[in-house]
């Protein structure tokens, strides 16, 4: 079974925000570095996560919502968190189960990561797909 340490292996910078930062520096970020969300960090603690959707819902409500409205204002304040010993199986069943895209990876009180559905989604797949080709060869094998 694929952990979540076997995920971020290869992951990238952790992008952060503080609060008070405007809305529209974070969603410059993240169409720049093609990425979906960042999370909003207070003296090295995660009191926040924002996404695209956060912004597009917040402004589907109020269509004068300015962009340099403070990320602390638009952000997702419960932020859900897993260890990198956990399971992909266990991500993807808090993702579905909480309705969240993104989960903050922490080891020892510490930010190490973030993964999204798509990385979990992904390994599942992949995980799927050598089930299936070793079904295949057992098949193939066992008929001549």
């Amino acid at each position: 079974m694929t952990t979540v340490r076997h995920l971020i292996r290869n992951k990238g910078r952790v992008w952060t925000f503080a609060p008070e930062e405007p809305a529209l520096r974070a969603l410059k970020l993240m169409a720049e570095k093609k990425i979906g969300a960042v999370l909003i960090m207070e003296a090295e603690k995660v009191v926040g996560i924002f996404s695209e959707r956060d912004f597009a819902r917040a402004a589907a409500v109020n269509p004068s919502l300015s962009p340099n409205t403070p990320l602390q204002e638009l952000m997702t304040h419960e932020v859900y968190y897993v260890s990198p010993d956990q399971t992909v199986d266990e991500c993807m069943a808090l993702m579905t189960a909480r309705h969240i895209r993104h989960l903050p990876v922490v080891e020892e009180h510490q930010l190490v990561s973030v993964i999204s559905i798509g990385d979990v989604v992904k390994s599942v797949l992949a995980e799927k797909e050598s089930d299936i080709k070793g079904l295949e060869d057992y098949i193939w094998v066992n008929l001549i």
